[in-house]
């Protein structure tokens, strides 16, 4: 893929405070993990890599929890609560972007799949090309 194949999107948590930036393709890969912070949050995975990510506001705003091995940074809007986006423990190289958090999720080509994230250890390394440069 070349850069010309992405496109920035924006999104953000409710309240506004924090803003993101994520350049995607047409079509966008996405995960609904059945862990159990997901599970209880919804989050719906779109794992990007680091220079396909930007956050434009709020840095300050944002509040970090760990939990179980602490290698996942969640990332949540000390003011309204929600994860838009955290660092994967799958993927330390990249991004985990809630596609429920971007602008207008309902104009993408999102082919979501299953991950068993219960049993992570099992199947993490399904996901680690995520975060990779692709050209």
């Amino acid at each position: 893929m070349t850069d010309a194949s992405f496109a920035w999107r924006g999104g953000g948590c409710h309240c506004g405070a924090v803003r993101f930036e994520v350049a995607l393709p047409d079509q966008v890969e996405a995960q609904a993990c059945n862990c159990s912070i997901c599970a209880k949050t919804g989050f719906l995975h779109v794992i990007v890599p680091e220079s396909r990510f930007r956050l434009v506001q709020g840095a300050q705003r944002l509040t970090t929890y760990t939990f179980n091995t602490h290698a996942a940074r969640h990332l949540f809007c000390a003011d309204c609560g929600v994860k838009s986006f955290y660092r994967p423990r799958s993927n330390p190289d990249g991004w985990s972007v809630n596609a429920r958090c971007l602008d207008d999720a309902l104009d993408l080509n999102l082919a979501v799949a299953p991950f068993d994230g219960r049993n992570w250890e099992l199947h993490a390394d399904t996901l680690a090309h995520l975060s990779k440069e692709t050209s």
